[in-house]
């Protein structure tokens, strides 16, 4: 029984591992770190046609200059719908990080202020 509850454990860090892998790949172009943040984003199953866009920075080390702060939001559904769309947007930015810039990109980007719209799939 406790082997059973180990690999289960074991199998589930690997999957969480293998669901967000970004991280692990040097970044060249700012397309680059869009598709890689896009890879961790799975919205809501509810969310409807629904977008949020977040504004954020990155230090050259790939983690956040501060939280990211929703720019646009266009929920379907009530304020508890909006929060929880909003929340994993941030989420998937967040665990995706810390993104690796190759040298060339990460002198560039410190302090810029970017967007990135996520998106839900149309129902």
């Amino acid at each position: 029984m406790k082997r059973a509850a180990g690999l289960s454990a074991i199998a589930g860090a690997m999957l969480a591992g293998a669901t967000c892998q970004s991280n692990a790949t040097t970044l060249n172009t700012m397309d680059d770190v869009g598709s890689a943040i896009q890879a961790c984003w799975t919205p809501p199953a509810d969310a409807g046609k629904s977008t949020v866009t977040l504004s954020f920075s990155f230090k050259r080390d790939g983690t956040l200059i501060g939280p990211p702060r929703p720019t646009a939001i266009n929920v379907t559904g009530d304020a508890k719908a909006r929060q929880s769309f909003v929340d994993a947007a941030i989420a998937a930015l967040e665990d995706c990080l810390p993104l690796r810039f190759s040298p060339a990109l990460a002198q560039g980007i410190a302090g810029s202020v970017f967007t990135l719209q996520f998106d839900s799939p149309k129902q």
